[in-house]
């Protein structure tokens, strides 16, 4: 059975993106009400209709309140788009789509963060209101934005992804405002007091990076005594959603990408977890690996990975990790 940490003992999740909602929502569902708080990636908020937009914190908060469209995973389940096709009707920007129950709550947020709010209280606030028993902490209240260098020139992150469905190729990432950025006593106090640290199924570069980036979190973790564990996004070679396969290897990674990944993250691991299918690379990381299922289809099966992950980590040694950097730094 999965550890029981008390709740002044949490575990911490990194995450971003769909996957990382998935595995969070499974580490919830596994672990003691309050006990789980979840670090989520900024970099890809932006402002669109005068809003701003916190993609990565909303799929995190739609799906551990289990409100989240369960065929996207982002997004609200039983969404309406009158004022989308309103919109497009008038002739406005409809290439990002916000449905109504989505746009009620970035109205609401908007108009906190203008009342003087940080995004970490605003964050609290709206997950408190949709009932969530885990703390979701943005990764910093200041402004850090993904830019991806492409083989067509610079494109802000939601361009990349969403407007261009990552068709560019991919040259390298700038994380803008990074440097600026100050670690909030939220995010350092729950990494100093975590049973386990988890870097969830989310791509390395796009999703966990900009967290990294934020001045003295990555320090944080290397410095912790708990155990660090990441599980691979890759699935028999491939994404399970998201271009995190298709970046690799264009960077130059054909082969042994749990391999690639374990190395992306020197100095941070104690143990990775990788999927079954991928069981022939096992033999190739440098550190102890759980091979297990990864992939989650339902709340049974999120549950099952995030007990066997936590499970993998309680037996591990925290603080037992190399001081070796990353091979990749992007601190501005």
């Amino acid at each position: 059975m999965a550890p029981k940490p008390d709740n002044h003992s949490p575990v911490v999740a990194l995450a971003g993106g769909v996957g990382g909602a998935k595995f969070a929502a499974g580490l919830q569902a596994t672990l003691p009400p309050a006990a789980l708080t979840v670090i989520v990636n900024t970099g890809d908020d932006f402002e669109h209709w005068g809003l701003t937009i916190c993609p990565d914190v909303d799929t995190v908060l739609y799906g551990l309140a289990g409100v989240n469209n369960p065929h996207t995973g982002w997004g609200r389940a039983g969404e309406t788009w009158n004022v989308l096709t309103e919109t497009e009707r008038l002739g406005g920007e409809d290439w990002f789509r916000l449905g109504d129950k989505d746009l009620a709550l970035h109205l609401l947020r908007n108009q906190w963060l203008k009342a003087g709010l940080n995004l970490t209280e605003g964050t609290d606030r709206l997950r408190r209101k949709l009932d969530v028993p885990s703390r979701i902490l943005p990764m910093c209240n200041q402004p850090v934005r993904t830019l991806v260098h492409t083989d067509e020139g610079d494109l802000p992150f939601q361009d990349y992804f969403v407007r261009r469905r990552c068709e560019p190729t991919f040259r390298g990432l700038t994380f803008v405002g990074a440097a600026k950025a100050t670690l909030t006593p939220e995010v350092a106090a729950s990494l100093q007091a975590a049973s386990q640290i988890i870097i969830c199924p989310s791509n390395p570069y796009l999703s966990v990076d900009p967290i990294l980036s934020v001045p003295g979190l990555r320090q944080l973790i290397q410095e912790s005594d708990a155990p660090v564990v990441a599980v691979s996004p890759i699935v028999g070679g491939r994404a399970v959603k998201g271009p995190v396969a298709k970046m690799m290897r264009e960077m130059g990674h054909l082969k042994h990408l749990p391999l690639t990944i374990v190395e992306h993250y020197a100095g941070l691991l104690d143990g990775f977890v990788l999927d079954q299918q991928d069981r022939a690379e096992q033999s190739q990381l440098p550190l102890p690996a759980l091979t297990t299922d990864t992939i989650m289809t339902d709340l049974p099966s999120k549950r099952r990975l995030a007990a066997e992950v936590l499970q993998f980590g309680h037996s591990l040694p925290g603080g037992n990790r190399t001081a070796n950097r990353p091979r990749h730094q992007n601190d501005e």
